[in-house]
């Protein structure tokens, strides 16, 4: 094997050392000799002896001299030369897998469920089962389901019990707003007090967040139950004072029953 090597090693020198002389007309290239005839022929594979000569072991194969050999063994070597020059052939691909059908429902069975309807027969099993239940469902707006006593919906402006309003203009309500939806002035009273002279609040922002109702330290404004308010026009959904305190005196008692059901939680 060791004797294969050397030959095919001093061909791949040969075939480098004369693949660089010219070939002038074509009276020389029957004069070339069969190394570099066989490089024209097959370049890639002279190529590749070429790169494994360049390596030191097999050069010293090549050129044998009385200096011991360093690097891998020869065994080494060799199996690395044929490695090289014949690459292992790719795997070929596994065979694609199917799904096993074999365990599922037979043909017979999937023809009954065609032809006797059985799916249909259960969904109205289950309807007949459901006819005999209470309904789910209400009839709104004649019925109405429970809300929870922090339910945020409508704004309102609430007095006191004197008829006096609670708000106080201290303006926490309108610093708190995320939506920039409250717009409060005020001026001072004859008395000295401080009440609101303006107090709108734009529905069209509102997020109904309740940070207003919280920040109040009065609990002025707060936020009903009422959720029926729509309107045809935007115009309708800008608040003012006088619209925010009806509707704190038309809900006062379901206002102040729910701020009582919610304090243990404030």
């Amino acid at each position: 094997m060791a004797a294969i090597n050397r030959s095919l090693f001093r061909t791949a020198l040969a075939a480098s050392r004369s693949a660089t002389l010219p070939s002038s007309s074509s009276s020389s290239t029957s004069a070339l000799s069969p190394a570099l005839l066989a490089f024209r022929a097959h370049p890639v594979q002279a190529h590749n002896s070429i790169r494994l000569f360049s390596t030191t072991h097999f050069r010293q194969l090549a050129s044998p001299s009385d200096r011991p050999v360093t690097g891998p063994s020869q065994a080494q070597a060799e199996e690395n030369y044929e490695l090289f020059v014949e690459p292992p052939k790719p795997k070929a691909e596994s065979s694609v897998s199917y799904p096993d059908y074999s365990k599922g429902p037979s043909a017979i069975d999937k023809a009954s469920q065609l032809f006797f309807f059985t799916e249909i027969l259960r969904g109205m099993w289950i309807v007949l089962e459901n006819f005999f239940r209470p309904p789910y469902t209400i009839m709104y707006p004649f019925e109405k389901g429970p809300l929870s006593p922090r339910f945020r919906g409508e704004h309102a402006l609430r007095r006191y019990p004197t008829g006096e309003e609670r708000c106080i203009a201290c303006k926490l309500c309108e610093a708190i707003c995320p939506a920039q939806a409250i717009t409060i002035e005020s001026e001072p009273r004859e008395d000295g007090a401080r009440r609101t002279t303006r107090y709108d609040i734009d529905m069209t922002k509102c997020i109904y967040c309740g940070f207003c109702q919280e920040a109040c330290p009065v609990d002025a404004i707060v936020e009903t139950q009422n959720t029926e308010y729509t309107t045809e026009t935007r115009e309708e959904l800008l608040y003012n004072k006088e619209k925010l305190l009806a509707n704190g005196d038309r809900a006062e008692a379901e206002i102040a029953a729910n701020l009582y059901a919610d304090h243990p939680q404030r």
